[in-house]
């Protein structure tokens, strides 16, 4: 596993709003190569059900200390809730279904494609594809999944190196930063 630097730009209960400014980001993005992985914390059957449904050959693995289990020994989520239900490489058309199937699940989408755009006034060139990525945090207030709330939050991705691009990006959606630039997993 990898890491990137994420940035928090915007944090709404309003769905549609966090899709408008996601929207607006990628619009900002090189999207030439453009992929989106899904992720989500589990706990019930019917959850299960749903979101197995639009994540095809999902990975998963038990969510919480000394559990065991996981789709690569060939167990049953069912038996083994709560999961973590993980699925990579998914098409960008893809989103809407998973959005309507997460319901009230803590999960994440994120966005990964080519670069981010030049920003010659803050002195940075083309960003390229390590740390270019996009996260919306449904019903959770971190990018693990692990501080369940009633809101979503949307997350740009920068190199390390490169921090003040997430002030420019936010700005280039009329939004600022908040809180600090943090680890992120990938």
């Amino acid at each position: 596993m990898s890491n990137s630097y994420a940035q928090a730009v915007l944090r709404t209960a309003d769905l549609a709003e966090v899709l408008r400014v996601a929207d607006q980001l990628i619009d900002l993005a090189d999207t030439r190569q453009l992929e989106v992985d899904f992720e989500a914390v589990v706990h019930r059957a019917d959850e299960l059900e749903r979101l197995a449904k639009v994540m095809p050959d999902a990975n998963w693995w038990p969510r919480g200390p000394g559990r065991s289990g996981s789709s690569r020994d060939g167990d049953s989520a069912f038996e083994c809730l709560p999961v973590v239900l993980s699925r990579w490489t998914m098409p960008p058309e893809a989103v809407e279904g998973f959005l309507a199937a997460v319901g009230d699940v803590p999960a994440m989408v994120r966005w990964d494609f080519s670069g981010w755009p030049e920003a010659p006034e803050i002195g940075l060139g083309y960003g390229g594809t390590r740390g270019a990525y996009l996260t919306v945090c449904l019903n959770a207030r971190d990018l693990y999944l692990e501080d369940p709330a009633m809101d979503h939050t949307v997350y740009v991705h920068v190199k390390q190196a490169e921090a003040h691009r997430a002030p420019w990006l936010a700005a280039q959606v009329g939004l600022q930063v908040m809180g600090e630039l943090e680890m992120a997993p990938l």
